[in-house]
């Protein structure tokens, strides 16, 4: 039985596939995955599974959109217009937090 394996080399990795082993059951298939696959060069974990388990999706079917349908611009900042006032008023509040604070702490002497 052929299993394939995908490896991840550190925390927060994508896992990448890096082959395949062949052998009888998965107890063994995970062995000779670490043995071919983390040995040499640690990894952080690997996937190891059935050949005949791994399904694909094609964009090219007919019926498959890959990527979504809807339009999501409101997702950028890039879409909304902003003028020059926006960061004048942050600044602004800025500086008034800033009296603030330095007000709190006169009255806390």
């Amino acid at each position: 039985m052929i299993w394939e394996v995908f490896r991840q080399e550190k925390a927060k990795e994508y896992h990448t596939h890096v082959g395949n082993v062949h052998a009888p059951n998965a107890e063994l298939a995970k062995q000779y995955a670490q043995i071919m696959h983390a040995r040499r060069k640690p990894a952080k974990s690997l996937w190891v599974v059935p050949k005949d388990e791994i399904r694909t999706v094609d964009a090219d079917e007919p019926g498959i959109e890959m990527g979504g349908t809807t339009q999501k611009q409101y997702r950028w900042a890039t879409n909304y217009n902003t003028d020059e006032t926006f960061a004048e008023e942050i600044e602004a509040s800025q500086r008034e937090q800033e009296e603030a604070e330095r007000d709190l702490a006169e009255a806390d002497k």
